[in-house]
């Protein structure tokens, strides 16, 4: 995943609990609308292989990574399918420290300025604050006051509304 051209569209899309025969259309809308980078969170049954199909349905450039991400054995299964991220709701200390290891771009949950900055010294690629939506665009500009250097990224309950307040 090349995080500079992240950066430029900072747009996650997230899927959960898609059933597998949705998978093809739903890959094809997205990536007509314009996204160009999405998870597939690793609680959805069946995550590894909708991963797997997902890579090969786009037919444009689509990054694919995987979320919720909170065991070694969701990591090792989401690598396996070929994700190019991991995203986790939460700071899992061994999984951070494995992706940073592999060169692996890992966005590790995190609320609290404690939580940010210490997923920042793991070497977090970019810090996902979660749950974005019930502190909103106050708490964010609050946030960068300090930690300008850090990358963040709103998830959960973000909106255009929202958005366009200064959320992100």
């Amino acid at each position: 995943m090349d995080i500079a051209v992240f950066k430029q569209k900072p747009v996650l899309g997230i899927l959960r609990g898609i059933p597998a025969a949705l998978i093809e259309p739903l890959i094809e809308t997205v990536v007509s609308a314009g996204l160009e980078t999405l998870e597939i969170t690793m609680n959805t049954p069946g995550a590894a292989e909708l991963i797997r199909k997902a890579k090969k349905v786009s037919a444009k450039p689509l990054v694919l990574g995987a979320g919720t991400v909170l065991t070694q054995q969701e990591l090792e299964s989401a690598l396996d399918s070929g994700a190019s991220f991991i995203v986790l709701p939460v700071l899992v200390r061994e999984i951070v420290e494995y992706c940073v290891k592999k060169k692996i771009p890992v966005f590790p949950g995190a609320l609290t300025p404690q939580e940010i900055y210490q997923a920042h010294l793991l070497g977090a690629t970019i810090v996902k604050v979660f749950p974005a939506k019930f502190f909103g665009p106050a708490y964010f500009r609050q946030i960068r006051g300090p930690f300008n250097t850090i990358g963040l990224l709103a998830c959960g309950g973000v909106t255009p509304d929202n958005l366009k307040a200064g959320l992100c």
